[in-house]
């Protein structure tokens, strides 16, 4: 196993286990770490719901994370958040929680690896049509990037790659910069700097993972309004 060091750029370089050509790396061990956590916590916490007031600090804790993100997306979707809850609350869930992980010693959060941050946008990616379908049907949603004239196909096309690529370089340029500055606060001034700098990144972090949850539901929201406005206009 590679020890790891402040040179390195991404948790990808970290190798764990290899064994032809399968590897082991630190991205993939810390994904799945991220992954365990949230799904004990979310056992142990709804394994004894109750409807009554006298309920645990936990469910009183999820019950605020929930309605503060069903809040958010309601705003964008126009009341619809139940819909969307699913998959925009687990992007920040998982976000927030793998950048939250990063004040224990020897951990390195994976969306500061470039391979995490494009399968999270990946995930926006098909997540847009699926919904868009799904509100609308096949031949709507298609008939959209055609529209105003079938020269704009092409320019809808890039417009949707390059709102992955903008998700991917965002998130991923955000949390690994964070990474390099405390390293090298810690070989210049190992004391005081670097406990700042931390705490910071831990609001930088939960930030990061707001903005990417949100970003991913103006693109739902959007591929959804925009073609249940444009079918409305030609039932006109």
């Amino acid at each position: 196993m590679e020890i790891m060091t402040i040179s390195q750029i991404s948790p990808d370089q970290v190798i764990f286990w290899q064994w032809k050509f399968i590897t082991l790396n630190a991205t993939l061990v810390y994904t799945w770490l991220v992954m365990a956590i949230l799904i004990i916590i979310s056992w142990l916490v709804t394994r004894n719901l109750s409807d009554s007031i006298h309920c645990t600090r936990w469910q009183n804790f999820l019950e605020v994370v929930i309605s503060t993100i069903r809040g958010e997306i309601n705003e964008i979707s126009k009341g619809e958040a139940g819909h969307y809850l699913p998959f925009v609350g687990t992007l920040f869930l998982f976000i927030a929680v793998a950048n939250l992980l990063a004040v224990v010693p020897g951990y390195v959060p994976p969306t500061s690896s470039l391979t995490t941050t494009f399968a999270l946008a990946i995930c926006v990616f098909i997540a847009v049509p699926i919904y868009g379908i799904a509100k609308q049907g096949l031949k709507e949603y298609i008939k959209e990037y055609f529209r105003p004239t079938f020269i704009f196909f092409p320019f809808h096309v890039m417009g949707e790659l390059s709102r992955t690529l903008a998700l991917t370089v965002r998130l991923f340029g955000n949390i690994m910069s964070h990474e390099k500055v405390i390293a090298i606060l810690l070989s210049v001034t190992p004391f005081f700097f670097p406990i700042v700098m931390q705490a910071l990144g831990l609001l930088i972090g939960l930030i990061q993972a707001y903005i990417f949850s949100i970003l991913a539901m103006v693109y739902i929201a959007s591929a959804t309004q925009t073609h249940e406005e444009g079918h409305e206009k030609t039932e006109k």
